[in-house]
């Protein structure tokens, strides 16, 4: 991509979500929605290949009609109440388009099928942003108007996104799709707690998005695609390889692990609000996720593949591992003993 180009959509991306995440009325927070889509779909196909147009096509089609429905929640809401100030979304039709527009960007079951095709075709980097900067500025909307929205919706989007984001998951060889499907099931838990607790919401999402991005870097290094590469991969970069493990394992929400802070304080909160089926329904769900993040955990540090000797481990790496994958893996790995200080800070 021409350098101007690449400057210009990512000042667009840091403006848009700048925009949206601290606006307070609502054409704003649409525009910055906007910018945001139309910046990114430049990053999406710059590689011009046709899945990764049709990845593009895609989240252009699926976010205009989403950003449609934004505009037109927040018109019904100002016709009906004349406020235009995000949380004093009230109507109930405005808070069910609202519910079912931000659902579709965050890509929430049951609108979630683009997501994980979008991902497929994007290449590791842009992926990395679909996943979480690009879902920053829907769930600050979400955080913003959670005390309007339809309780009995949200846990029930909650909870089919956690089940299918961990069962849609076992079946895949892609690491990018794996990622899609990790991404749903997490949205899945920021979600069914957003009524309680929002800032527990923010907090799973700072974990999820540091976690996500080490995640990504990690492969990005390795230039991992699949499951077979990922099984080599260790030859170049064994000690990066051994920390993926462990990255992993966090995301999955295993403890001594950073993963496993937001998870815990999330089943504590649903059982302060009497909603123990809901957070066991969670907690069992969470293990189909770990299926997949302890399969990638195996292909990536367990298992020794089936090769020759001349492939066998190099006796020099090419390139020292990088100090921002290293700190973001140190994160994401080591923040547990924290969580006090953490819940206070949030």
């Amino acid at each position: 991509m021409n350098p101007h180009a690449k400057l210009i959509t990512s000042l667009s991306l840091f403006l848009g979500t700048t925009i949206t995440i601290s606006s307070n009325h609502w054409i704003m927070a649409w525009t910055g929605l906007e910018i945001n889509t139309l910046a990114i779909i430049p990053l999406i196909s710059k590689s011009h290949h046709p899945r990764a147009v049709e990845a593009a096509i895609k989240y252009f089609l699926v976010q205009a009609a989403a950003s449609a429905m934004v505009l037109f929640s927040s018109m019904t809401n100002a016709w009906q109440t004349g406020q235009w100030d995000i949380t004093q979304l009230s109507h109930p039709t405005s808070c069910l388009l609202l519910t079912t527009a931000i659902a579709m960007k965050l890509g929430l079951v049951p609108f979630h099928f683009w997501f994980p095709e979008v991902l497929q075709g994007s290449s590791l980097l842009t992926s990395l942003l679909l996943s979480t900067l690009m879902k920053f500025p829907p769930i600050t909307i979400l955080y913003l108007t959670s005390h309007s929205l339809n309780p009995h919706l949200l846990t029930l989007m909650a909870i089919l996104s956690a089940a299918l984001g961990g069962w849609m998951g076992l079946n895949q060889t892609q690491t990018r799709k794996i990622l899609a499907f990790s991404s749903i099931s997490h949205l899945g838990w920021m979600t069914i707690i957003i009524l309680y607790n929002p800032q527990l919401t923010l907090l799973t999402f700072y974990v999820y998005s540091i976690t996500t991005t080490a995640i990504f870097l990690a492969l990005n290094t390795t230039k991992t695609l699949n499951l077979s590469t990922l099984m080599i991969s260790w030859t170049k970069t064994p000690t990066l390889n051994a920390t993926l493990m462990l990255t992993l394992l966090s995301l999955a929400g295993l403890p001594p692990l950073t993963g496993f802070m937001p998870k815990w304080f999330i089943i504590q909160e649903l059982t302060k609000q009497e909603m123990t089926s809901a957070a066991l329904t969670m907690a069992l769900l969470s293990l189909l996720g770990l299926f997949f993040y302890l399969r990638l955990a195996y292909y990536s540090t367990i298992t020794l593949p089936p090769n020759p000797a001349n492939h066998m481990k190099q006796w020099s790496t090419n390139n020292p591992t990088n100090p921002t994958i290293a700190t973001l893996i140190s994160l994401s790995t080591l923040l547990l003993p924290l969580s006090p200080m953490i819940l206070a800070l949030v």
